[in-house]
Order: structure tokens, then sequence, then C-alpha cells
């Protein structure tokens, strides 16, 4: 990458009846030496050898015949571990990155039990509307060749329109803690009637106060299930949450470093507002800086940033909190779609969003905590792919 910009080589949703946390500042779990690392792509996991393939796990032909048509010729090493064993019918713990092919390795092996099993009902909950539109996405992909019938419940999105496809034959339901919550208490979604429940993202879930609402439905879900959790870290209430709720659990763990090696990591010192706006719009021009996601810490702040790289003459688009359902999905598809070329976002879109060929992760604003760093930058750097991040600090 060209060194126009500075380098250096040092190293709320708050759940119902929970108290919101304190408040942390910004960055200050963060120590600059964790914001810097050469990528290797040599030694990123994703890039091993996988021995097996898909025909090997005997699903049946028209997913087959979707796995094909999606261009998937081998599994990831987490749909290996995983596909096998939530086709046998145990409760899982899964460990990965982002970007490992998560989805995936649920949404194959239940789409096969349903075709055995054509009773069974699966809920699936993740943190953020994104997350849970991709999830969807993913389903109607592999479901191509079969008759079922998803409801995607997230809010900023017509209630009325949810109410009509609740009361239709569904065979999943995705969707996050709060329209599912709120479904449940107009006596459209009946716990008791799923067979499988998947817990996307939990670690996000619990930052996000949702502790409490996971814990509610899951405590009305019948007890012959199967319950399938996924995770980039396991902290002692996730642990407490999986022992509460699952039939000895098969732990699946791919974590092996905290940061993808396939990210090339490191810092931009600025002085002033004026400052890093100027490095920011000369990192922006350089030719090798073709498709990024810019990260800020607050709704006000972001949509600032997006009017000043607009003025700059960047094809930029921005999403965060405030934006209607509606509006975050156009943004997001024009990225995409590369209309645009540059995302400004919140940490909204820090966990879920895989879009194809992110070159580069800037924060602009330091993220809260490591945890929140790792998963912005993990948006970058996917499918085996170089990517880069950079932090102003």
């Amino acid at each position: 990458m060209s060194k126009k910009y500075s380098r250096t080589n040092d190293r709320q949703r708050v759940g119902f009846g929970q108290r919101p946390r304190k408040r942390q500042q910004p960055g200050s779990s963060l120590r600059v030496e964790q914001l810097i690392k050469k990528a290797d792509l040599s030694l990123d996991f994703s890039q091993e050898a996988v021995k097996v393939t898909f025909d090997d796990f005997n699903l049946p032909t028209k997913i087959d015949q979707a796995i094909q048509g999606q261009g998937f010729t081998s599994p990831t090493p987490i749909q290996v571990q995983a596909i096998p064993v939530i086709l046998a019918g145990q409760d899982v713990v899964g460990i990965a990155h982002t970007g490992t092919g998560k989805t995936a390795s649920f949404i194959i092996p239940l789409l096969a039990k349903y075709l055995e099993n054509p009773s069974q009902k699966v809920m699936v909950v993740a943190p953020t509307r994104e997350l849970a539109l991709q999830i969807n996405q993913e389903l109607k992909r592999f479901a191509k060749y079969l008759q079922i019938y998803s409801v995607l419940c997230i809010g900023g999105t017509s209630m009325q329109k949810q109410f009509q496809s609740m009361k239709r034959n569904h065979h999943f339901v995705i969707g996050t803690p709060g329209r599912i919550k709120d479904l449940a208490e107009r006596g459209l979604i009946n716990f008791s009637s799923f067979n499988v429940i998947v817990l996307d993202e939990v670690d996000r879930m619990l930052d996000m106060g949702f502790i409490n609402d996971i814990r509610g439905f899951m405590q009305q879900l019948p007890k012959n299930r199967q319950s399938l959790f996924f995770s980039a870290t396991i902290s002692p209430p996730i642990s407490q949450l999986v022992a509460s709720f699952s039939q000895r659990p098969v732990t699946l763990s791919l974590k092996t470093q905290a940061t993808s090696n396939n990210v090339d990591q490191d810092v931009v010192r600025v002085v002033g507002d004026e400052s890093k706006k100027q490095a920011l719009d000369g990192i922006l021009r350089q030719k090798e800086v073709k498709k990024v996601i810019i990260f800020g810490r607050t709704k006000r702040g972001v949509n600032k940033l997006f009017q000043v790289l607009q003025k700059y003459g960047h094809p930029v688009a921005v999403i965060h909190g405030n934006k209607s359902q509606p509006q975050r999905q156009r943004a997001l598809q024009a990225f995409t779609n590369n209309k645009v070329s540059i995302l400004v976002a919140t940490d909204v879109a820090a966990r879920g969003i895989d879009v194809p060929d992110v070159t580069h992760v800037i924060n602009y604003d330091l993220p809260q905590t490591y945890d929140d760093y790792i998963h912005r930058i993990g948006r970058t750097g996917r499918a085996g792919k170089k990517g880069y991040a950079l932090t102003f600090v």
C-alpha cells in the first residue's frame, strides 16, 4: 500500500428489567500495539486444505443442487465440523471468526432435517436487522429448490406485513430479539411450536442487553429441542446461558487468534479534526483503496462525516440506527453493487455485514472495546483475500 498516510512502528438497547451498563470511554480498553499487525495469508485457517466435500454429508439432491449453484465446491472448516453434528440432532456451541461460512453451517443441515421432518420449525435470533436479513437471504439461496417459507421479523419494517406473514404456514422465523418479543406479546409467535433455536452472535446480543429477552424465549421453548449457539467469544454469561438451556452441547472452536491473518492492520496518527479529515481524504484517493467501510462512534458523527465526504466528491452512503430499514437496505445495496465505493457506518454494521471485496476498513473513531475492533475489521480480508484495517489515533 502507498505510504501517503502516516504509519507508525509503535507497538443499546437495554434488556427489559436491566439497568443500562455504565458507558465506557471509546478505546479505553485498547492499546495501540493491538491495532498493528502485518497480514500473512499463509497462516489463515480459512486457507487450510479441507479434504471433505459436500458430497460426504449425503445431503438431499435439491440442497446439493443449490450448493453447486452458489459455486461452492468444498465446505469451510466450521461447516466441516458443524454440519454432521447438527444433522445428528446434537446441541452445538460454535466459536469462529466472522466470515468463515458460519451461516451456511447451520442453514444447510437444518434444511436437510426439515426434508426428513416437515413438521420441524426453526427460530433464528440475531442481534441486528442486517444480520437477520442476510441469514434470511442465505436461507432462500440454499432453499431455492425447496418449498420452504420463512418470516423475517425485524424492526424498521411493516409490522402489519409481519402479522400477515406469521399467519401463513411458515417453517423458519428469523429475527431480532425486540421484534420477536413484540410479535410474541401480540400472540403471533408460539415458542412451544419450535423444535430448533439458533442464537447467532450470542456475544453481541448479550452486549446489547438482550440477555433477559433471550432467557425468556428459551424458557418457553419445548424441552425436547435442538439448541445452536454461535459466537465469536465465550464469556462466563454465555457459558451460563448455554449450560441452562442445552443438553450436552458439542463445542466447535475455530477461533485460533483474535484477528484474521488476512488483514494488514496499522494506525494513522493525526492531530486535530481538520488534519483527520484531510488524512482520510488522502487515503480514500489512493487507487488501491477501492471499497471501504469507515466506522464512526455516533450517529451524529457519521452523518457529519458522510456530508464532508460528499463535499469532497467521494461516492459514499451511510447507515446508522436512526435510518429506517429501507434506507439502510438501499445504502447497503448501493455499496454491495458498487454504485458507491464508501460506506460510513456506526457499529450497527460491524457484525453480520457480508459484502464481497471490501478492501479497507477505516476506524475513523476508536471502537469501544477490542472485541468491537475485531468485528469491525472482520468486514475485510474475507474469503481468503487480503484486506487492510487503518485506525485513526
